[in-house]
């Protein structure tokens, strides 16, 4: 299940992505992230970001984007311990509720990692402090767009996908 969803992930980025015109990074509009915190319901901490590591970090390795890869793969864990925490918090009641609550939470944390990341690039190209903070947030429209898919898709693709492993489980069985 690791494998398949770190495919997805990477597919869910390489097959549809619109990329957006900003002043730090070339950020784009994609279902990568939706994709890895549905791992990380599904498969729990470690194996979640696991898949969410490889597969959006791979992406970003093969696609052009190597030099900041590991920046990815610092959010997408920084998201999925707050995805684990707040699921713990819940008592592991994946209640429509307690989804859409953590489906905001990982959408709104997402815009907050991003901001710091594009500060992080900023830097690295050799921008001073002051501008790359204010290009940064400049920069957010793509990661506002890819927050709010988030809030939306992971509740939906949560409870259709929770039904469709549960009609595989009683196959099997």
């Amino acid at each position: 299940m690791t494998g398949l969803f770190t495919a997805l992930i990477y597919l869910g980025i390489f097959i549809f992505r619109i990329p957006i015109p900003a002043l730090v990074g070339r950020p784009f509009i994609h279902f990568g992230n939706t994709l890895a915190i549905l791992a990380v319901l599904f498969l729990g901490l470690r194996n979640g970001a696991l898949a969410g590591i490889i597969g959006l970090g791979g992406f970003d390795i093969l696609n052009g984007y190597a030099l900041t890869s590991w920046l990815t793969m610092l959010e997408i864990a920084i998201v999925a311990l707050v995805v684990s925490f707040l699921l713990s918090v819940f008592n592991y009641n994946d209640s429509k509720k307690n989804i859409i609550i953590i489906a905001i939470v990982a959408g709104v944390l997402k815009i907050f990692t991003s901001y710091c990341t594009s500060i992080v690039e900023a830097l690295m190209v050799g921008t001073s402090f002051n501008a790359a903070v204010v290009a940064s947030f400049l920069s957010l429209p793509a990661t506002v767009i890819n927050s709010i898919s988030t809030a939306i898709c992971v509740p939906l693709l949560y409870f259709l996908l929770k039904r469709i492993f549960k009609i595989i489980e009683k196959r099997r069985n």
